[in-house]
């Protein structure tokens, strides 16, 4: 699936320019850091390689989606009327939609096809259906269902018609990656469909996701000009929790902390049986700073997605969402020191495979743990790990997170080379080298920390920190913190402690909530000879860690305020 990430993606490849233009040749390296090419659109990455285990076979994912499936419960509610005879072919179609709205694209898949089971005339079912199949990473079987139902529209009602029209026009604008002339073609379809039928919340709710510039959207990257469609959709069916999810997607991107958790907590109560609407409900407890409640509710999610592969029988691979929500739980327990547990999810989430390159990208997170950690060996071992997968933006971020623990462990030519490497990945795969941007960029500032050249270090490193918090989205938020924290780390090492107070006051700017960052701004007022301010930013530490790990260094050495000099 991953459209909202691959959204992310577009919006950093926006800044790929910016990037290139810093990358100056490095000196004392072997070979200078050369331009990575400005992408002029996104689009889907090519899936990575099955997932396999050893000796035996896995369904496919086109077998799983024609399993059998029974009506569940706790899944919110959904309802388009459409043109079938029978009740039972009703039900699995809005149990289908009901998926959809949820991302629970496997299950939407087996939903459709068990209503084309009872009513195989249901054309509007198999556009449906394309759309499960597309973020399912199975394309030929997405246009074969958009065909099917291109083929009984003829003989459908108006309103089927217009629904398979329409997603029939969404899949050409898609496949033509961000053609303005194809987005608006769409969305005068739709517009046109709602005036016909402006009682059906469905189509105001596809009308407030193509308010996105990527017509691949399915909500994640709502901006705010979808909310007024999602608003109507509402009021036209307040049972519908749909347009409570889109709206929390709306109010996360904008910043409006306060009205994404209340549509956040709607939309889990509304399906509380769906993994991603307790995930979502933690999306905004953690960003108003209730982070135990967020771990709450991406335990709920885990427990309801763990309980689903027991009882179905489906590999953890073909479930995005599964080793997503552990990503967002492990960061989580980092954020609130507990160090063990997020080291085991993130191992966890590291040897998952998976068919998505967006989720492989995202495997970086472990190696990124590991470097916070001091443990620039392991890091630089996951990195390389990274560095052989078979995506060349896969690997491109997979070398510079062994770019990272070079620097880390002082091997400045051989960082650079990774870099190198990386940059030249980037170019094979330009649509998708936005995705490791500000990455290579952090790379690369830090090498020219590292390497004496603090004038040329800082406003690279100070436009990525800009770059970064401004990002929209909690997911973006929360890596946004981290980075702030690896930049103050490597200033440190680099002995630059201006540049550490000034991240370290960035920190504390983006989430003053987070124990790192008093900390960051404790060694800072320590090293200073600030004793009483760094007794008290230490002292912050032990109260926002409270239940941290017993063992954690950031608390056991803190025990002294004594200023530490060169």
């Amino acid at each position: 699936m991953w459209n909202y990430l691959l959204n992310q993606a577009a919006m950093v490849s926006r800044y790929v320019p910016m990037m290139a233009l810093a990358l100056v040749a490095v000196v004392g390296a072997e070979s200078a850091w050369q331009q990575a090419p400005d992408p002029s659109h996104t689009h889907r990455p090519p899936p990575a390689s099955q997932p396999s285990a050893p000796g035996t076979r896995s369904p496919s994912v086109l077998e799983l989606a024609k399993r059998p499936i029974a009506l569940g419960n706790g899944i919110g509610s959904a309802h388009d009327a459409v043109a079938t005879t029978s009740k039972e072919a009703q039900a699995f179609y809005d149990q289908g939609l009901a998926y959809l709205h949820s991302y629970w694209w496997l299950q939407a898949a087996r939903s459709f096809n068990q209503a084309l089971a009872i009513d195989a005339s249901l054309g509007v079912a198999y556009a449906q259906l394309s759309l499960a199949y597309t973020e399912l990473n199975a394309p030929a079987a997405a246009r074969e269902a958009l065909a099917r139902a291109g083929t009984l529209a003829a003989r459908a009602p108006e309103h089927d018609r217009l629904h398979i029209e329409a997603r029939a026009a969404q899949m050409a604008s898609e496949d033509a990656g961000r053609d303005a002339g194809k987005l608006a073609g769409y969305r005068a379809l739709l517009d046109r469909a709602l005036a016909r039928f402006p009682a059906d919340e469905e189509l105001w709710l596809l009308r407030g996701l193509a308010e996105s510039q990527d017509p691949a959207e399915r909500g994640q990257g709502s901006v705010a000009s979808s909310a007024p469609y999602y608003e109507k959709a509402r009021a036209v069916a307040p049972a519908h929790f749909a347009a409570h999810h889109y709206l929390t997607h709306v109010y996360e991107n904008t910043g409006r902390v306060r009205e994404a958790l209340t549509e956040g907590a709607t939309y889990a109560k509304m399906a509380p049986g769906v993994p991603h609407a307790r995930h979502m409900h933690g999306h905004s407890l953690r960003r108003a700073g209730r982070v135990e409640d967020a771990i709450a509710e991406f335990l709920a999610a885990d427990a309801i997605e763990t309980e689903y592969f027991k009882t179905e029988g489906v590999p953890v691979e073909y479930d995005w969402h599964y080793q997503h929500n552990i990503d967002q739980l492990a960061t989580s327990y980092q954020y609130v020191g507990q160090m063990a547990k997020a080291e085991a999810l993130l191992k966890r989430s590291f040897a998952i495979s998976s068919a998505l390159v967006q989720q492989e990208f995202n495997k970086r997170e472990w190696p990124v743990y590991l470097l916070s950690r001091g443990r620039a060996r392991e890091a630089l071992d996951a990195g390389t790990v990274m560095a052989g997968h078979r995506s060349s933006i896969v690997s491109a971020a997979g070398h510079v997170m062994v770019g990272e623990a070079r620097l880390a462990i002082g091997e400045y030519r051989l960082a650079a080379g990774e870099a190198n490497t990386a940059l030249r990945l980037m170019r094979a795969e330009p649509m998708g080298a936005g995705l490791v941007a500000n990455a290579l960029q952090q790379l690369q500032g830090e090498f020219l920390l590292r390497t004496g050249q603090r004038g040329k270090a800082r406003p690279m490193l100070e436009d990525l920190a800009r770059k970064v918090r401004a990002a929209p989205g909690p997911d973006n938020w929360t890596q946004a913190l981290f980075t702030l924290e690896s930049i103050a780390r490597s200033a440190r090492e680099a002995n630059d402690w201006d540049l550490a107070g000034w991240a370290a006051n960035q920190m504390v700017e983006h989430d003053s909530n987070y124990a790192g960052s008093h900390y960051a701004l404790g060694l800072v007022a320590e090293h200073n000879g600030e004793t009483d301010r760094a007794r008290a930013e230490f002292e912050l530490v032990r109260r926002y860690w409270k239940n941290g790990d017993a063992n954690l260094v950031e608390l056991r050495d803190r025990q002294r305020t004594k200023p530490q000099n060169d």
